[in-house]
């Protein structure tokens, strides 16, 4: 995750699922009520009733929810679960108008601002490099 904990609970272990995304999705496409596609920076995070319907919950549903016990990004779901960021993005908003995760979608405006995407170039930079190489931007 961002903040350099290991993510909570177990990580998936073997191969990629070999459902096809639409059928775990019944054919729905990724987007929101407004239209707009939920961002991949949108941070999901389980709610109290989320985690008390877990055992009722579909199999992918029941791993997003567990995975959210801590907040992370659609895209780290994605990653983590090794779903396709649509059916994430589907799941996460059936999920959040169930009751089970709430939604922080970023601010438009913050997300497009140049001097944010620096600030995060930036400290990727500042990582060292677990190798010791140094990249050919320094």
């Amino acid at each position: 995750m961002a903040d350099g904990l290991p993510p909570p609970g177990p990580d998936p272990v073997g191969p990629a699922p070999a459902v096809r995304p639409f059928l775990v999705t019944a054919g729905r496409v990724a987007d929101s009520g407004s239209g707009r596609t939920v961002p991949v920076e949108t941070q999901v995070v389980a709610t109290a009733e989320g985690l008390d319907a877990l055992d009722r919950l579909s199999f992918e549903q029941h791993d997003i929810v567990a995975a959210c016990r801590l907040p992370q990004s659609i895209a780290e779901l994605a990653a983590r679960l090794r779903l396709h960021l649509n059916v994430v993005r589907v799941l996460a908003e059936d999920l959040r108008a169930a009751g089970h995760l709430t939604v922080y979608v970023p601010d438009f405006d913050a997300t497009h601002d140049a001097s944010v995407l620096r600030r995060v170039i930036d400290g990727l930079r500042a990582i060292p490099d677990p190798r010791g190489v140094l990249s050919d931007t320094d």
